[in-house]
């Protein structure tokens, strides 16, 4: 239930709403203390079903159900947005070393050439025999 920051219901509706869960617990509880038939785990859902009624507790199911769809959908698209990061991540790293591969290629390339204009040019310095 909502309450104020000091603690109290935010109406009077609520509070009212409030202690008849309370009351409705506690006696839940005492019944089953004393009777082991009775489901644990489903006091609460009675509980709220009794004081809200059907009606209410409805549509406090169908906020939920419909909460739990939007995390599910928040999540898959989290999930997608994460694999096309780790897909975009990939094919920039190909990128770069397409990059650094044709960087490589040029300047052996380039190294070639020198050492070739480097013989040439000592050829040509040399007296001709």
């Amino acid at each position: 239930m909502h309450r104020k920051k000091d603690g109290s219901p935010m109406t009077s509706e609520a509070g009212e709403i409030m202690e008849r869960l309370k009351e409705k617990k506690a006696e839940y509880e005492a019944t089953a203390s004393t009777d082991s038939s009775v489901n644990h785990e489903d006091i609460d859902n009675r509980i709220i079903n009794e004081v809200l009624g059907p009606e209410r507790y409805g549509r406090l199911a169908q906020m939920q159900a419909s909460t739990i769809e939007q995390i599910a959908e928040v999540q898959r698209k989290y999930e997608e947005l994460q694999q096309q990061l780790l897909a975009d991540a990939a094919e920039r790293e190909a990128a770069a070393a397409a990059r650094e591969a044709e960087q490589s290629r040029k300047y052996d390339e380039l190294q070639l050439q020198l050492q070739q204009m480097m013989k040439m040019f000592q050829q040509s310095q040399q007296p001709p025999s």
